[in-house]
Order: C-alpha cells, then structure tokens, then sequence
C-alpha cells in the first residue's frame, strides 16, 4: 500500500521532521531508579545540555509479564529486588510522579512524553495529554497495543530495534489506519550497539518504503555515530541519559552523562549548519582568499601592441585579478590592444 504520512509534526511547541532542526531526546527511561528527586535532577540535566525533550517509560508490571516471568529470580548486580517483577516494579514511578514530573518539565520549559508498554498505561498518559506517544522496540510488533496507542491520533515515534521490514510493515499498517503523524526511528536493540551492528543506511530504507520521516534511536559507545545519522537526515536522535554510567540500574551504562549529550547537542547543531544548502557557490568570506590565492593568466613575455598572441607568450600565476587560467586555451590568435609588459595580469581589456 502506499503510505501518506505528514513529513513535518507538532510535537508540543517544536516542529520535527524533515527540513527542521533535529529533535534530540534524553531517554530518562528507567535511570531515575524510582526516585522522583533523581528524576527531576536528570530532567534539569537534560535541560542544561540542551535537550529538546526528556522520556519516561510507563508500564504496568503485571499486565506486561506472565507469573512466571514475575516470580523468576533475579541476581544481576544491579538488581532491586530478588524476583524480576520486584525488580520492575522498584523501577516504577506512580501516576502521580508522572503529573509532577510533567508540571516540572513544563516549568522547565522542556517537552515530557513517555511510551507506554500496555495499554493501561497509554490509557494514563492520556489522561495527562502528552504531545506525542513513543512505542519502544520490544513492542514493535505488539500490534493490539500500537493500534491502542495509535487511535489516540497523536503524533508517534515509533522505534524499530529488533524487527524485520515485515514486522515494520504491520505496525506501520496498523498505525495509518487512525494517523498521518509518525516518525519511525531506526534503532540496533544492543547494550551497548557495536558499530558493524548499526548500519545507518537502514534510516533510507525506512525512509523510502513508509514514505515518512526517519530518526535515530542508539545505544552505541560515544556520539558520532548518532552524530553521522543526523548527516544522512535523521530528524530525531534519542539517546539514553544518566548522571553517571556507574549507577546501579538496567540501562546507566548504554547511557549518555551531561557531558556527553551536551556534546552531542553541540554538534547537531553545527552538523546541521554546515549540510547547509545544495547549491554550489562562491561563499562570500572565500572571495577575498579566491582573490589572494587562485590563478590569473599572465604575459610570460612583454607583448607589443597588435601581436597575435600564442601559446607560448602566457603562463599562469596569482593573484585572480585578471582572466582565469581557462583564457589560456582561448586566447592564442587574438591581438593585444596594447601594449602588455611581462608579468602583467591579462584582463579582458588588454585583448581585442
């Protein structure tokens, strides 16, 4: 089928998408470590750093997870509790931290939105009207909750991590049928992603397959390479977020500290700048240089008034005050008008 999506959204006061400035997410996701405090302290981080948005998870740990997947236990080292649904849910925020969280971002002047990972959970972040709706990629293809999520018609990022083309497909089906707004993010569900996993030009296959706008979603070591998939035209870059990668938690350390998304905002910023326009021109600051440092054609002998010129009567030399270097291919058999001394620039004048 062919897939008619909007190629700029509103998403709170910024507008993203292809042509407008890169839209980058700190991904709190679970590093707050069910401390509200710890998450208004990351969301001013993410503000200090230049972040145009911050993002929660929501979930309902016993809608999401069988009994049995509940009552495992649990012994990594970052572990909060000794079965794995006391450890998802030590990890949790309440409804309320969430309305509190999303009065303090406002008051921070930066955007809060999460992704819901059941049902219950959109149907809460609802309630508390977030500008757009993310789905993670462990729920790409969990059709019933994308077409849950998608009958909101809010604007969707939608993540793509651990799927096949196929499997994009049928959430990209399920989410046209109730909006035009999505941004699908390419995304490599490693912690932390090695570079031979990435492979970026997956942002051009999505591009070119669902006719809608591309991001990135990455958990690689470091920030070039969410850096590069802003040249080649990402229009969101998420990357997770922590104070300190050492922390005990799932996903501290695939994480960015301050220093490094401040960094990485930096130099979108200047990435974006510099892709600039397609047309080829004369810069303005490099015509003084073109000046100083290209070639003009030059009289290699003194040329009397009214000699035919040859080949052999011209060189090549700076400044570019006179004819380019091309002229020395057009102007043997013309006639100088006067005089021209040796080592003198040849201007057009000089040439009958």
């Amino acid at each position: 089928m062919g897939y008619h999506f909007k190629k700029k959204l509103k998403i709170g006061d910024s507008v993203v998408g292809e042509g407008a400035p890169c839209f980058v997410v700190a991904e709190i996701g679970l590093n707050h470590n069910g401390d509200l405090g710890l998450a208004k302290r990351l969301i001013d981080a993410a503000v200090g750093c230049g972040a145009d948005a911050v993002k929660f998870q929501k979930r309902s740990v016993d809608k999401i997870l069988t009994k049995e997947a509940l009552d495992a236990p649990y012994d990594t080292w970052y572990a909060y509790g000794k079965t794995y649904g006391e450890h998802r849910n030590a990890l949790e925020l309440s409804n309320e931290d969430f309305i509190e969280l999303q009065d303090y971002s406002n008051s921070r002047k930066i955007i809060f939105f999460a992704s819901p990972w059941d049902e219950e959970s959109a149907d809460f972040l609802e309630t508390i009207n977030l500008p757009v709706y993310k789905i993670a990629s462990a729920d790409l293809i969990n059709l019933p909750l994308i077409e849950h999520v998608a009958k909101k018609r809010k604007p969707m990022i939608v993540s793509t991590g651990m799927s096949t083309l196929d499997e994009v497909k049928d959430a990209v089906d399920v989410i046209s049928k109730y909006t035009d707004e999505l941004i699908l993010l390419h995304c490599v569900s490693t912690y932390p992603s090695d570079s031979e996993e990435i492979n970026l030009r997956n942002m051009e296959t999505l591009r070119k397959t669902f006719n809608c706008s591309v991001g990135y979603s990455g958990h690689e070591r470091g920030i070039a390479v969410s850096e590069a998939a802003v040249a080649l035209g990402a229009c969101v870059v998420e990357r997770h977020f922590t104070l300190d990668r050492t922390m005990k938690g799932p996903d501290h350390a695939a994480s960015l500290e301050p220093p490094g998304l401040f960094k990485l905002v930096r130099d979108i910023k200047s990435i974006e700048k510099s892709i600039g326009t397609s047309e080829k021109r004369i810069q303005e600051r490099e015509k003084s240089i073109r000046t100083k440092l290209a070639k003009s054609v030059v009289a290699a002998v003194d040329i009397p008034k009214g000699t035919v010129i040859s080949r052999a009567m011209l060189t090549v030399k700076g400044p570019n005050t006179g004819l380019p270097p091309k002229y020395i291919y057009i102007l043997p058999g013309k006639k100088a008008v006067n005089d021209i001394k040796v080592d003198s620039v040849i201007t057009e004048e000089m040439i009958e």
